[in-house]
């Protein structure tokens, strides 16, 4: 592997490493609400709306997010493009999860 390869690989692993550290946050309900219901909604909403849902919603969409970065990464490592392939699952299930669960929160709204 190449310089180029290795400062893809550095970073690609830290934007994984970030974004489970952020995931994690968000599931215990600590830190700040990284979530547009959430930064969208004016401050009298903020104050009486349930944040634990969208607490939820984001730590699961980071985890995911998490491990997209981390095929990304393996697949430089093991210079393996076939690697790749397992991250559209990934992502397309990561998309749909945060359609269909923003869905349900604005429902029990």
């Amino acid at each position: 592997m190449g310089t180029e390869e290795w400062v893809a690989v550095v970073l690609v692993f830290t934007l994984a490493g970030l974004a489970l550290f952020l995931g994690i946050r968000s599931l215990t309900e600590r830190g700040v609400l990284l979530n547009n219901g959430y930064l969208y909604a004016s401050k009298e909403e903020r104050k009486t709306m349930n944040k634990k849902p969208y607490y939820r919603q984001s730590g699961i969409v980071f985890c995911m997010l998490s491990a997209v970065f981390t095929v990304v990464g393996l697949s430089v490592v093991f210079d393996n493009r076939k690697l790749l392939l397992v991250e559209i699952p990934l992502f397309a299930g990561l998309i749909l999860y945060a359609v269909i669960s923003s869905i349900r929160i604005n429902a029990k709204r």
